[in-house]
């Protein structure tokens, strides 16, 4: 979803991986923003530029249309207000890119409905009390938001548990039922400045 040349900011960038892939494969000009030291340190030994920053605090400061895409993967659902975060990557960039997993999954909801406890799965991997997610959306969540904020959504991505594509055209019910995780590619229209 990356066009190669480009200018990007990766939220929540962790160790690194996907911006060190990006700008091999990409050759983008690619920051990082990630809260924990070690995440940074290992992202700096990589020869990455990245800050140690909060997403819920920090992109604030950004200027508008500073970069082509600002990315963020897995990490909406951890921060405290995943409105604003992803507001600001819209003002930020003139594309985000989210992915986030889906708490609608089927395998999710028969953990939930059949062992009536809060799941864990591959790519739900903690248990309810030491999870970094403190906010449990769908897939068809996320498309509501995005809708609410009057942002449109260039490409969607429904994965499965291995990190696939499905390869099923689906209504969004049976996406939202089907797929461990999605990305999304989207943007928002830029206002003109009032004179």
């Amino acid at each position: 979803m990356v066009e190669p040349g480009s200018r990007v900011l990766d939220v929540g960038c962790g160790d690194g991986e996907l911006l060190k892939l990006l700008r091999d494969a990409r050759a983008v000009d690619g920051r990082g923003v990630e809260l924990s030291q070690s995440g940074v340190n290992q992202c700096v030994a990589k020869g990455l530029s990245v800050i140690q920053g909060d997403a819920d605090a920090d992109l604030v400061d950004y200027p508008d249309d500073a970069f082509d895409y600002v990315i963020l993967s897995q990490t909406l659902q951890a921060t405290r207000r995943p409105r604003l975060v992803l507001e600001h990557m819209l003002r930020i960039g003139k594309r985000a890119i989210v992915s986030v997993p889906n708490f609608g999954h089927w395998r999710v909801r028969a953990q939930l409905a059949f062992k009536g406890r809060m799941p864990v799965t591959q790519s739900l991997s903690y248990s309810w009390y030491d999870t970094p997610n403190i906010h449990f959306c769908t897939l068809a969540d996320f498309l509501a938001l995005a809708r609410e904020m009057g942002a449109t959504i260039d490409r969607r991505v429904a994965l499965d548990r291995h990190g696939n594509p499905l390869q099923l055209a689906l209504p969004t019910w049976a996406w939202n039922l089907l797929g461990e995780q999605a990305v999304f590619l989207l943007h928002r229209e830029r206002r003109a400045p009032a004179d």
